[in-house]
């Protein structure tokens, strides 16, 4: 029987590690990389084929693919992506967009769409991708797996085709937990970190209003597995919009620019998202300008208008959205203090079907951005838990840390996850 691939690769071909050992962390494990990351010959594609032909071959790997090859795992190929990035959707109209394996009529989630496709479908054990605004975590809620964007600053982006390098982090995904940390400890180059128990887990309950699924079926789970593991008294509510207002007061100049008009928003979040996707195209300008200007390429529904967008941006405001960064990683860190965790909604509903028109997704993704730009902004790392299917399609929740807290997170995963698996309902 033919092997289906559900239109996850751009390119299958079997590199394995130069010195293979019983010993490796990784070792028997294979992994696919998304066609951002250099590979030596492979020419890196970045999503779009007039990129593929006016680059030459890498001359060398990217540091983070190395790491994982001297683990000892083997990479199977190189997985399709959305057209330099620039979406959360996963659809690419150049290559075709990967089959979500949980929902074939339904977006695999972008831009690290093959990666996530890769691991959901068990093509692979674990896969590498990027994030900048939320392309590790949106891929992993609709694909129903793990998905781990770490602090950032904290893994090497060398060797990687860079976005907005405010916001840019090489992430991971996994169906299990022990490979996500097991890959973690590897990209963090971080030793056994000492199991901590959480000293509060705050749930965020104007975040999970942003929601299409009713908040109790999100939170219930997760709620019953830290009572059982931790106790239910580290469980406190809080209305994280509230808090922002005060605790990052550059903020109001894109809440009073950019937020008119906006129903069902939290403010300081709309206008956090405001802040982060014009920073973002700042420097995507930066990045690609001139090559853009240069070959015209031909780029795909909404993805043009993306890049369009970004080649009008100016510097006006730039220095505001880093005090934003500032501020907001300050404000964070105070409210979750060491050892805490912070639950959201990874995005606000189950994945949106395939070739839905981009005015009609215009709600949902100004949603999505005001959850994606929490950790996106901050620095944090986040991970996408998975929790099962809800009206038949993919649900799942996040958990954020304080920015360098990567291995504490990795921990209170692989504790929570089996007992979120035993206690988890039936939707």
């Amino acid at each position: 029987m033919a092997v289906q691939y559900y239109g996850a690769f751009m390119e299958k071909f079997l590199l394995q590690p130069s010195s293979p050992s019983d010993e490796l962390p990784l070792n028997g494990l294979t992994f696919a990389v998304k066609d951002i990351f250099d590979m030596d010959g492979h020419v890196t594609g970045f999503g779009n084929p007039e990129w593929l032909r006016t680059h030459r071959p890498a001359n060398q790997t990217a540091p983070a693919v190395l790491t994982i090859l001297r683990g000892g795992a083997s990479c199977i190929g190189r997985t399709i992506m959305d057209e330099m990035a620039y979406s959360i959707n996963g659809e690419n109209f150049h290559y075709g967009t990967p089959q979500n394996p949980y929902a074939l009529d339904r977006v695999p989630g972008g831009s690290s769409s093959g990666s996530a496709v890769a691991v959901g479908a068990k093509l692979v054990d674990f896969s590498l991708g990027t994030d900048t605004g939320g392309s590790i975590r949106v891929p992993a809620s609709y694909c129903g797996i793990l998905g781990f964007r770490p602090s950032h600053g904290a893994v090497s982006t060398s060797g990687v085709v860079p976005m907005a390098q405010s916001f840019d982090t090489v992430g991971w995904f996994a169906r299990d937990p022990v490979v996500l940390k097991k890959v973690g400890r590897l990209l963090l180059q971080h030793p056994e970190v000492e199991h901590q128990k959480p000293t509060q887990v705050l749930i965020a309950e104007d975040c999970f209003k942003l929601s299409s699924i009713p908040s109790e079926r999100l939170t219930q789970a997760f709620i019953n597995s830290v009572k059982k593991l931790f106790g239910g008294h580290l469980i406190k509510q809080v209305v994280l919009g509230t808090y922002l207002v005060d605790k990052v007061p550059s903020l109001k100049h894109f809440m009073i620019e950019g937020n008119a008009g906006h129903e069902h928003s939290i403010p300081s979040l709309a206008a956090l998202a405001r802040s982060m996707q014009l920073l973002q195209r700042y420097e995507f300008k930066i990045n690609h300008e001139e090559w853009v200007r240069t070959y015209n390429p031909h780029l795909g529904p909404g993805i043009s208008e993306r890049v369009s967008e970004a080649m009008r941006a100016t510097n006006e405001n730039i220095d505001l959205c880093h005090n934003i960064k500032m501020e907001l990683r300050e404000a964070l860190a105070a409210l979750l203090e060491e050892f805490g965790v912070l639950a959201i909604p990874t995005v606000p509903g189950p994945p949106p079907k395939l070739n839905t028109d981009i005015s009609k997704l215009h709600d949902f993704r100004a949603k999505a951005f005001s959850l994606l730009s929490i950790a996106g902004v901050s620095g944090f790392c986040q991970v996408s838990i998975p929790l099962g299917l809800y009206n038949g399609l993919p649900v799942s929740i996040s958990l954020l840390a304080k920015h360098g807290s990567d291995g504490f997170l990795l921990n209170v995963v692989h504790s929570l996850y089996n007992t979120l698996e035993e206690v988890k309902p039936s939707f």
